[in-house]
């Protein structure tokens, strides 16, 4: 998934109750920035519910793989050039007026994809929905580490990761609700734009960050917001500690470099950030490279795939894979602490690559008895409407409901059963009216299975072994992995390696499914995990208690697993 936050222990999420208790106006500044995390998670779950109905709406979007595939992935192009620009205007301005700007962008995006009347203004909308996600994804976990209390930083930057996957959950209720309402997908995606007002009015009366405050030179007025959040007995404390921080922090500035460019080949020259980010990249490439956000961005289609032909049926059995994603991330900060990072993310990926070599074998059955195609029930509805591909055919009578579908046909089921054999007719608005007004059911994007909720259940696990693995980990090796004076451009560099692999495998998956099926997908995708599973298990050390001087010493002598120690040794001994 995209966003990263930190984790907490148990003994932090309990003082964070105390203090917040004591103290509301702190849970407030967290919650209130956490809404931009609200809004990554709601923008990311609620274009795979509202694609259902923008295919009916416009027929080219129906008919080209690629403009369905480009109106989903244009808002992720549009994340990196966001988190790009939010990173500039978090230290030129502020971040509070970043997350400002960010709102509004959000909010105008929104606006543009409720009114598009085209494909085109959809995608303009999405893009400028990117450019709001990109911008609050970095700058609200930021915001809200720099104005909490160190004790409980991490409970309260985890808020925003709840609050990304607390967003994908209720894209999906919103997308349930207006299923029925004349403009379904134009509400769907038009709501997006009232956490953004909300976020927008909030922040008004919240402070900036005391941190970007007193690196501005504007002691007193930092001073004033640690007043309100820390004991006055801290006060003074807090400020020695933050005068100091900032000072190494410049100092450390100066010796990597002033701009991008120069920091970015600092960091590749060291070689404990270099083997650093041999191990933050391999994480966040590999959380994409699973296929996360084909369930994520096209949930509702690959449950159509699985049979169920039901938009509202798709998207109500989506909502439970969103459920347990969040779910999952609760898991996590549970866990992650008492097991340690490595541990859980080469158990995920275990998990995960089993449920897709599985899946990939449920897609294949149940293309395999797919209902046969018959020529009596596609010319009933005459040979205008049968395909033409079809009537073509030197073999349709063995043509199945699967092949009538790789021709851009659609499936009208057998009005006594969907399971029997049925009608294979030209996609078109007119012909899909005439099919449901016999009452039978339209099948555009997979064939009725009898084994399609098992598709549906094996998604759940895959998600349940997903998120409190490989969805939440790799942020937070990431937070561990860089020495401090590295941290902001190795976790830039990572964090954009993750959009990238986001942007890339959104902008394939349907067409993937065309060339592979669903089936010869999941395969691939298996095939990705393994990849990164042995990627992990070399490069990514373990990072659980260990202070970041401990971790810098590690990396300085070159990671290597248990396994390959105990050989190295068992040589030097012979």
């Amino acid at each position: 998934m995209e966003g990263g936050h930190s984790s907490a222990d148990k003994t932090e999420f309990t003082e964070c109750w105390r203090t917040t208790w004591k103290t509301p106006y702190i849970m407030r500044l967290a919650l209130s920035a956490g809404i931009g995390g609200l809004l990554f998670g709601y923008d990311t779950g609620v274009i795979s519910g509202a694609l259902l109905y923008i295919k009916e709406d416009f027929h080219d979007v129906e008919k080209k793989t690629w403009l369905q595939e480009t109106i989903v992935s244009m808002a992720v192009a549009g994340a990196i050039v966001g988190a790009a620009v939010g990173g500039w205007m978090n230290d030129r301005f502020g971040r509070k007026k970043s997350i400002l700007v960010a709102d509004v962008v959000f909010f105008v995006g929104a606006i543009v994809m409720a009114v598009a009347p085209a494909p085109s203004i959809i995608i303009i909308g999405r893009i400028l929905v990117g450019l709001g996600v990109g911008m609050a994804s970095m700058t609200a976990p930021l915001y809200i580490s720099e104005a909490s209390p160190h004790r409980i930083r991490g409970a309260l930057v985890s808020t925003n990761g709840l609050l990304i996957t607390g967003g994908q959950f209720l894209s999906y209720l919103i997308n349930l609700m207006f299923t029925k309402v004349p403009g379904t997908w134009r509400w769907m995606l038009g709501v997006a734009g009232l956490p953004a007002v909300v976020q927008f009015v909030l922040m008004l009366s919240l402070p900036e960050s005391p941190r970007w405050l007193y690196r501005a030179n504007k002691t007193e007025e930092a001073r004033a917001i640690l007043e309100r959040i820390y004991p006055a007995n801290e006060i003074e404390d807090e400020l020695k500690a933050l005068h100091e921080s900032v000072e190494n922090e410049r100092a450390e500035e100066g010796s990597i470099g002033e701009n991008m460019f120069q920091k970015v080949v600092s960091a590749w020259k060291n070689d404990v950030v270099r083997r650093g980010l041999y191990a933050g990249i391999t994480v966040q490439v590999a959380q994409q490279f699973v296929g996360i956000n084909t369930v994520m961005y096209y949930s509702p289609t690959i449950v159509q795939f699985a049979g169920f032909a039901s938009k509202s049926t798709a998207l109500a059995l989506s909502l439970v894979t969103s459920g347990l994603n969040a779910v999952g991330s609760i898991v996590s900060m549970c866990f992650v602490d008492r097991y340690g990072r490595r541990r859980l993310m080469i158990i995920s990926m275990f998990g995960i690559i089993t449920c897709l070599v599985v899946l990939s074998a449920v897609f294949y059955q149940a293309a395999a008895h797919a209902p046969a195609i018959s020529s009596q029930e596609s010319l009933h509805f005459g040979n205008n409407s049968t395909c033409q591909a079809y009537l073509s055919a030197p073999d349709a009578a063995r043509w199945d409901c699967m092949r009538c579908l790789k021709f851009d046909c659609a499936f009208c089921a057998n009005g006594a059963s969907e399971f029997h054999p049925g009608a294979c007719l030209a996609s078109t608005p007119d012909i899909r009216g005439t099919c449901r007004g016999e009452h039978r059911v339209w099948f555009s994007d997979g064939c009725p299975s009898r084994i399609g909720l098992l598709a549906v259940l094996l998604l759940g696990l895959y998600i349940i072994m997903y998120s409190p693995g490989m969805g939440t980990v790799p942020w937070i090796v990431n937070s561990e992995i860089y020495p401090l004076r590295y941290r902001g451009v190795g976790g830039g560099i990572a964090a954009v390696s993750n959009w990238c692999s986001n942007l890339i495998v959104s902008e394939t998956f349907l067409t993937l499914t065309k060339a592979l099926g669903s089936s010869g997908t999941f395969l691939l995708f298996a095939g990705f995990s393994i990849i990164g599973l042995i990627a992990i298990y070399f490069l990514v050390p373990e990072t659980k208690g260990l202070q970041f001087e401990e971790v810098e010493k590690m990396l300085q002598k070159g990671y290597k697993p248990r396994a390959l120690r105990g050989k190295e040794k068992e040589v030097t001994k012979g």
